[in-house]
């Protein structure tokens, strides 16, 4: 049998996608692709006016399609806000509960304080360096979460308890002599300082005169870790 006979009969016994399929595989695809549209555009918007300056109307404008459309998706704004914070904790939450993890093995269980926070700190700081303006806009969302006191702690505990308590063991480990009081303040300086750069509220800008930019999360990555590792040292120091 000659060679192109062959193939053609092999050709013709694969089996064919139904119309149907390709059809509900472009349709799940316009569907995820309007999703990550609507969450980006909400995000922008929260970020910029926070929960309770934005309606779905406001976000369905933006984007361009009729509010019935979130409604459907969406209960309700708070929902969509939930979903909205959701979408990038898990990322952030899972890189540094990673590094720590990977800190910690590759020291031997004997982690350096600056190294434990580093892990922690410049993970995070790196998807704000490399990340674009989304990742800015959630940054400025988290600053805006964490100091919302009436549900805003609420998110925060759900998503970044565990990789926070993380960080507390390494801490631990490299401050022995450290009591834990000390450590979890210590925490609460680190974690506030963190929120506050990525609130970008551009106050460094004007009082340095504009040798500091609010932006400049590099420059921040190059020393948050260090500043935050003599702060644990002089405080447990005097203990």
């Amino acid at each position: 049998m000659p060679a192109e006979v062959k193939s053609r009969r092999k050709r013709s016994t694969k089996k064919k996608q139904p119309k149907g399929a390709s059809v509900r595989v472009t349709k799940a695809a316009q569907r995820a692709e309007m999703m990550e549209q609507i969450l980006d555009t909400a995000e922008e918007l929260f970020s910029k006016h926070g929960l309770y300056g934005v309606t779905l109307k406001d976000v369905a404008h933006q984007v361009g399609v009729h509010h019935t459309l979130l409604n459907y998706y969406f209960e309700d704004k708070k929902k969509l806000f939930d979903t909205v914070f959701a979408r990038r904790a898990v990322v952030t939450s899972s890189l540094r509960m990673k590094a720590l993890d990977e800190y910690d093995e590759a020291t031997g269980g004997k982690p350096t304080l600056e190294g434990a926070l580093r892990a922690f700190l410049d993970t995070d700081l790196d998807l704000y360096i490399n990340g674009g303006q989304r990742w800015k806009n959630y940054g400025a969302l988290g600053a805006q979460v964490a100091n919302t006191p009436e549900w805003g702690a609420a998110l925060m505990d759900r998503h970044f308890d565990p990789v926070v308590l993380r960080l507390i063991s390494l801490l631990k480990k490299a401050l022995p002599h450290c009591t834990e009081e000390d450590i979890f303040w210590g925490y609460h300086f680190v974690t506030g300082a963190l929120l506050l750069t990525l609130a970008r509220t551009g106050r460094i800008d004007k009082l340095s005169g504009g040798i500091c930019k609010s932006e400049d999360f590099a420059a921040v990555k190059k020393r948050m870790a260090t500043f935050m590792a003599g702060g644990f040292l002089a405080v447990c120091g005097k203990r």
